[in-house]
């Protein structure tokens, strides 16, 4: 590629429309090469990407390398890559080279960076694709070589879209806190807004050409350029005709040669041109390309304006260049914070995918402070948890499987995980979910059980959940994850040995854990796989005694597996060791892979071979032979005793989930109740103005019939006779006396309270409570000695005074019965339903906001179809309080019809006798 041309102008911050302006004429001198500065290194501004710190010693760093090829932490950074927008975001997935942090406040930094990233998706996903990796631009920029108008416009693409993710970020509101961990990374960046307006007043990016604006000269020299090729267009088409009619050629052509444009003429006619150059002949011979002697300036000029052109846009481009190299620094580290944002929007949307939840830290003394108020008393408390690259292939299984409908699949999970708590039914039980849970104060956990149990699986999942709250990552657990944070994650799993290095099975698991011993603090996790297995099982059992006590002493956990039972004999001698064992069911001779934390494991390892199908003899020999070297009652009095507890644990999981769910109702219950209590004063008020505004209308009303009634009489005495004054007067009080009494009589519709020295409720009967509102209740225990009665108010029953209950009894004299006789029929027919007995228990019956449907105001047809689609949607055995008011009764009707007929409904009754315009039902 060219290089740049050495130029002395400059644009700095120019106003866009007086930009051109500032661009110097170039004269059309050679050109000289200007030499840039040296190529710079931009570690001191770049954000590192490197997930091990240059700290490390080189045994420690090779250690760390071997422990994350281990841990298959590739493997989950790959998982990474779908989630990232940008290429260099994709190149740092596929590389494992995601950010990991040195320190807790890092990491704390690398997490708060995640939460922000969820709450950006909520008002949807940041728009990164107009970003590109302009590194190599860059870097040919400061290294002189020329950029092309592609590349130029790659940068101006990439700076304008960075900026848009900024402004989008700032742009959030009231969210702006929210999203203000992502913010951090960009605050410091430039974007370089006027390089990227000189960009765009030079270049069209849509065309890939360089504008006549961008200078004077270039303006002039294609203005001049343009009336040329006008001229000599014209020319060479009115000469190409002459021979057209002169027969020398088919027909006319003016075409270019040698960068000359000339006309075509066939060999036999060249003397039509008597001072043409002949510039080419066609291979045929048959045709010649010739260039007229008056055409000869005019190509003389088109050349030499070329050339200027050229180097005019060169000159310009060269100009860009420079700026661009200027400003090289600055845009390669605004890149490393889009990228960091982007890995910040792949880890949300990971965590989104695997159904994740934020990690919180514990500290050395585990001084958090818990949702009880109390101290944590586990310093590792992962609950449902599953091995993020196991539950990613289940959930990628699942996601073929369903095809384009692998999102709703998603989503769909995610609502049953947040819902019960338990994984849906349609999602595989593959990974099983384990629980870890580490006490504050131990150092060791030695876990024993059967092979193929999941130790080891246990072991890397407590591992790679240690390094995906290091890097920001969410877990696939469930509730809030608790562990600490540790410096290095330090593994010895799988086998070491080395024909290379003349290392065994043994020697190269022994020479793992001496480096580990050396590279390992009191702020480490140490992973030890079946600890100095393949020996003399005495010498193991010294050495990884030994082993075991020295990091109990020098690091913050070690979590080894084993099969040697003396190693659990430490915890009786040792509170900060720690025995867990591996769950495996004898019923179904599998293991369940579970972890029984402070139990201790036994191999099973006859059990296993028989499921495996070994010969049966061989398995009795082995029996045979472990009966000789353990005691048969001691023997049978541990399988007994861990049968036991299994079963002791089972009973006690069950009753534990049951009270869970009973507290979850009584506390669902509590505080929709308790929200109808805050508003009761508010609802007071609000019913006192609707009341009164009702009884101000009604008098209005009730004024207006008597004045129209007024009117008539004395429109009608003055055309009376003497005769007729007596009766129009009495008809006019009776109708007076009527309207009154009709309005008098809608006052209210009571019930009439007995004298309760005398009365004595009975069993079943329906009573009105005075405690609880005067809301009907039912008597089911008959009244004892100490004047105390006890009744159910739907799902609640109560004990209460005799002297709080009341009967209800019908006033055959009430005038509500002239008004609307059918009230009667519906009371009576509503009482008989209520002292039917019940086989099923309905929810109470309290009336809130979520189970009243108001139908007021509504036309019939309405009201129906509004009722019908309210009772299709409320839940099974609850009730359901429908508000139709009196009126004229027509959407009442409608109401206790839909009622009557739709098969959810299994019953329906007044409120109360006191409010005939609500009606309450039973749903199925």
């Amino acid at each position: 590629m060219p290089k740049i041309p050495s130029l002395s102008l400059s644009l700095k911050n120019p106003p866009l429309m007086e930009l051109s302006n500032h661009f110097i004429s170039i004269k059309k001198s050679p050109i000289l090469f200007f030499t840039t500065k040296p190529p710079f290194s931009t570690k001191a501004l770049t954000k590192p990407f490197d997930s091990h710190s240059p700290k490390l010693t080189p045994p420690a760093h090779s250690l760390q390398l071997e422990t994350l090829k281990t841990l298959e932490w590739s493997s989950l950074c790959n998982q990474l890559t779908p989630f990232t927008s940008t290429s260099m975001g994709q190149s740092i997935t596929r590389n494992a080279k995601i950010p990991i942090g040195k320190s807790k406040e890092e990491s704390q930094k690398l997490l708060d960076q995640t939460a922000a990233a969820l709450a950006v998706m909520e008002s949807g996903p940041l728009d990164f694709s107009g970003i590109e990796d302009i590194t190599r631009i860059l870097d040919s920029a400061v290294s002189g070589t020329l950029l092309t108008v592609g590349e130029l416009c790659a940068v101006r693409r990439t700076l304008r879209a960075a900026r848009a993710v900024l402004e989008r970020l700032k742009d959030s509101g009231d969210c702006s806190e929210r999203y203000a961990p992502l913010l951090e990374i960009l605050q410091n960046c430039s974007f370089q807004i006027e390089l990227e307006k000189k960009v765009g007043f030079c270049i069209d990016c849509n065309l890939s050409k360089i504008l006549d604006r961008a200078s004077e000269d270039l303006e002039i020299i294609r203005s001049e350029r343009k009336r040329n090729m006008e001229n000599l267009d014209r020319l060479l088409k009115g000469i190409s005709a002459r021979i057209f009619q002169a027969g020398g050629i088919d027909k006319p052509l003016v075409t270019k040669r040698r960068s000359r444009l000339c006309v075509g003429v066939r060999a036999s006619h060249r003397y039509l041109i008597p001072d043409g150059v002949v510039l080419n002949v066609s291979s045929s011979g048959v045709t010649y390309f010739m260039e007229p002697g008056e055409a000869v300036e005019l190509n003389n000029l088109e050349v030499m304006l070329s050339d200027s052109e050229k180097a005019e846009e060169i000159a310009i481009l060269s100009l860009l260049t420079s700026e661009i190299a200027e400003s090289a620094r600055d845009i390669k580290y605004m890149l490393d914070g889009i990228i960091e944002v982007d890995l910040s929007f792949a880890r949300a949307a990971y965590a989104y995918w695997m159904n994740g939840v934020r990690p919180i830290w514990t500290s050395e003394g585990c001084g958090g402070i818990s949702s009880s108020g109390g101290d944590y008393l586990l310093s590792i408390d992962i609950e449902g948890i599953r091995h993020p690259l196991l539950h990613g292939t289940s959930r990628k299984r699942l996601s073929n499987i369903l095809g384009s409908n692998s999102l709703n699949f998603m989503e769909m999970d995610e609502d049953s995980m947040l819902d019960t708590g338990k994984p849906s039914k349609n999602v595989s039980e593959f990974p099983v979910p384990i629980n870890i849970k580490v006490e504050c104060g131990t150092r060791v956990v030695v876990i024993s059980g059967p092979n193929t149990g999941g130790k080891t699986a246990s072991m890397k999942t407590l591992g790679v959940a240690s390094l995906m709250s290091k890097a920001g990552l969410y877990l696939p657990a469930k509730n809030t994850p608790k562990l600490p944070w540790f410096d290095f994650v330090l593994a010895d799993i799988g086998d070491h040995q080395s024909l290379e290095q003349n290392l065994s099975t043994f020697s190269g698991h022994i020479s793992r854990i001496c480096k580990i011993l050396e590279v390992a603090s009191n702020e480490s996790l140490v992973l030890v796989d079946e600890i100095c297995s393949g020996t003399d099982p005495s010498e193991g059992v010294a050495l990884s005694t030994s082993i075991l006590h020295y990091l109990r002493d020098h690091v913050n956990l070690a979590v080894v597996t084993t099969h040697y039972a003396d190693l659990s004999l430490l915890k009786d001698k040792d509170s900060r060791f720690e025995n867990a064992a591996m769950e495996f069911s004898l019923e179904t001779l599998q293991p369940t892979y579970q972890i029984l934390w402070g139990c201790t494991g036994d191999s099973n390892a006859l059990s296993i071979a028989k499921s495996f199908g070994f010969d049966s003899n061989i398995i009795e020999r082995a029996r045979k032979w472990v009966e000789k070297l353990v005691p048969e009652k001691q023997q049978e009095r541990s399988g007994m005793l861990y049968q036991s507890l299994l079963e002791e644990r089972n009973r006690l999981e069950a009753q534990a989930r049951k009270a869970a769910s009973l507290h979850t109702e009584i506390m669902e219950l509590y505080h929709e109740i308790q929200a109808e209590a805050e508003d009761l004063d508010g609802r007071v008020k609000a019913l006192m103005a609707k009341e009164t505004q009702l009884v101000q209308l009604e008098l209005k009303a009730a004024n207006s019939q008597i004045e129209t009634v007024v009117q008539n009489v004395e429109t009608q005495l003055r055309k009376a006779s003497p005769d007729q004054f007596n009766s129009l007067i009495k008809k006019s009080e009776s109708a007076i006396a009527s309207i009154v009494e009709a309005h008098c009589s809608s006052d209210s519709l009571p019930a009439s309270e007995t004298d309760t020295s005398s009365y004595t409720p009975q069993l079943g009967e329906q009573v009105l409570v005075k405690r609880l509102g005067n809301k009907l209740a039912t008597v089911v225990e008959a009244p004892r000695d100490d004047e105390t009665v006890l009744v159910q108010y739907g799902k609640i029953r109560v004990r209460m005074k005799k002297s709080d209950i009341r009967a209800i009894k019908s006033d055959k004299k009430s005038k509500a019965t002239i008004l609307v006789p059918s009230l009667k029929r519906q009371v009576k027919q509503s009482f008989s339903e209520l002292n039917k007995d019940e086989e099923v228990s309905h929810g109470p019956r309290v009336q809130t906001s979520k189970n009243t449907v108001d139908l007021r105001g509504m036309r019939v047809e309405e009201a129906a179809q509004h009722l019908n689609m309210a009772i299709s949607a409320r839940e099974p055995l609850s009730v359901i309080f429908v508000v139709h008011g009196m009126g004229t009764g027509a959407v009442k009707e409608g109401a206790l019809e839909v009622l009557g007929k739709h098969p959810r409904v299994a019953k329906y009754e007044p409120e109360s006798p006191m409010n005939f315009g609500c009606t309450v039902a039973y749903i199925k």
